[in-house]
């Protein structure tokens, strides 16, 4: 996995995006629960990523527990959820 700088994307420097084989992840590094706000933050990220590499394929890589409604509203958006 290779470290993307964000601003290529238009985004803020503190979001952490690796790029992989399988497409670009957007890490989520912290102990608390990812909760239904989170997940419609990281569904504007992933909106101005759809902007500028439209083929892309994004998803999440997150240290933190994810709430069963967030799991499945990120599902149904087709962004998929991966435990690091």
């Amino acid at each position: 996995m290779v470290t993307i700088d964000p601003q290529k994307y238009n985004l803020s420097n503190r979001i952490k995006l690796q790029e992989g084989p399988k497409g670009i992840f957007i890490i989520i590094n912290r102990k608390s629960r990812v909760v239904m706000k989170d997940a419609k933050r990281i569904l504007e990220i992933v909106k101005k990523i759809k902007n500028v590499d439209s083929k892309k394929k994004v998803g999440v890589l997150s240290l933190a527990p994810i709430c069963s409604k967030t799991k499945i509203f990120l599902f149904n958006k087709k962004i998929s959820i991966k435990k690091i």
